[in-house]
């Protein structure tokens, strides 16, 4: 399982996803603060709770993943998209199956705080790319798009084409 805010899906949560799917026969994916209103602030990420380092819904990243997945050529019969409360592990149970394994990246104090609670409640924790420095944030792609940056070099293909989408649509509605 790899997890993430997926805010946007960009091309380092792509390679997450491709290090995890090589290592795995069905992949599942937990898109972390599924629900706002529970959104808590933590210490190792003092930005990650804001509203503004959160413009999409649940349902918007899920549609990411999904076209990031189908860029890898990852088919659905081995993709498995779910919430994942990340800061309630006393609701993992809840969403994840028994025994899965956890695959993380580890670039900042939040990895680290997510691999220590991932492995009290019992999960094996497998890190990709360890010692890798982090080369792209989805705040970077936030940017990009507000300033009307090159942000589609920074975002798979198919997730290129759902925020052209989402941004057609928010067009529409107003």
């Amino acid at each position: 399982m790899i997890h993430g805010r997926f805010q946007p899906f960009h091309l380092g949560h792509l390679e997450y996803m491709r290090g995890a799917a090589e290592r795995c026969d069905e992949l599942w994916v937990g898109i972390t603060n599924p629900d706002p209103a529970r959104v808590r602030p933590e210490e190792s990420d003092p930005v990650r709770h804001l509203p503004e380092s959160n413009p999409y819904s649940y349902g918007e990243r899920m549609l990411m993943v999904k076209a990031a997945a189908r860029d890898l050529g990852l088919g659905h019969e081995r993709l498995h998209v779910i919430p994942f409360p990340v800061n309630e592990p006393e609701l993992w149970a809840a969403y994840v199956p028994e025994g899965i394994t956890q695959f993380l990246r580890l670039f900042s104090a939040w990895g680290g705080e997510k691999q220590e609670r991932l492995l009290a409640a019992g999960y094996e924790v497998v890190i990709l790319d360890e010692g890798a420095e982090k080369a792209l944030s989805g705040a970077d792609v936030r940017q990009a798009l507000r300033t009307g940056g090159d942000w589609e070099s920074l975002v798979p293909a198919g997730v290129a084409g759902v925020l052209r989408e989402l941004d057609r649509a928010a067009v529409r509605s107003s």
